[in-house]
């Protein structure tokens, strides 16, 4: 099958990668490079990265969908982060990998959302798209469990073994999957900013945590002193801090950290 490729972040890579041993792809598209680091190199995103490595053409701007010269069979979608205009949707069968139980949590963060609420799974839904955002009809859904430590990037992994398997099946044979409607309620997720990482200490204890694995950290001061915590766990409903990095030095275990306050008494959010 001649398939065109749509995705930026690097958890989509295995998903594409599998794609490709078993397809045609007659092209990429993917996020424009970005300034990245303190000296603010432009640096191509993950997908690209790989789709040059395996001689595949890129194309870094939707705008140019017209210039692809093949006539793909159908279109896959995963975590591009770009509006397709309706010269898109018409030209073949597009196909989005969305991870969330839709209609609940279409947008931009599903899997972090689902995590900050303590959700205790989710589903992984191939979906036909449509102009309107993530609202399209579902051709297949499958249920993974979120495990009570699990992490955003650890969730992404389960999301792409996930959707490996699921193409696999649908693209074998694609007629065999009725598309159904996704119904009402639609819950929609927002952008996390460096705001959200701000521990508030009047939250429980799963709260932080929940907070923390979902956004990769939390910030805070500790006995006057920044800092950013990298992991915890919840240990007989407390919080456990197991990894964290003061400001301007190296992540570190939390024993560590304690035993350079020189028996200080720890204060939390001060």
């Amino acid at each position: 099958m001649k398939l065109i490729l749509m995705g930026t972040n690097d958890f989509v890579v295995p998903v594409f990668e599998s794609l490709a041993k078993q397809h045609d792809i007659i092209a990429v598209f993917t996020r424009a490079p970005k300034p990245m680091g303190r000296k603010h190199i432009l640096t191509p995103s993950p997908v690209h990265t790989w789709a040059d490595a395996r001689g595949l053409k890129v194309y870094t701007s939707i705008k140019e969908f017209n210039n692809v010269s093949d006539k793909p069979d159908m279109i896959i979608v995963f975590s591009y982060g770009v509006i397709l205009r309706d010269d898109v949707l018409n030209a073949a069968p597009c196909i989005n990998i969305h991870p969330s139980s839709l209609p609940k949590y279409r947008g931009p963060s599903p899997i972090k959302t689902a995590i900050l609420n303590g959700d205790k799974d989710m589903d992984v839904c191939l979906m036909k798209m449509v102009a309107e955002l993530d609202a399209g009809d579902i051709l297949m859904r499958e249920n993974i469990e979120i495990g009570e430590n699990d992490t955003n990037a650890i969730m992404e992994s389960k999301v792409s073994n996930t959707a490996i398997e699921m193409l696999d099946k649908y693209l074998a044979n694609p007629e065999k999957y009725n598309a159904i409607p996704q119904g009402d309620n639609a819950i929609y997720t927002r952008k996390f900013t460096g705001a959200d990482e701000i521990i508030d200490w009047k939250n429980s204890a799963q709260q932080i945590h929940n907070q923390i694995r979902a956004l990769g950290c939390g910030r805070t001061r500790i006995n006057g002193i920044d800092v950013k915590i990298l992991e915890t766990r919840i240990e007989n409903a407390n919080l456990q801090i197991i990894k964290i990095q003061p400001s301007g030095k190296n992540p570190m275990d939390w024993k560590s950290f304690v035993n350079g306050l020189r028996g200080a008494e720890i204060k939390y959010g001060e």
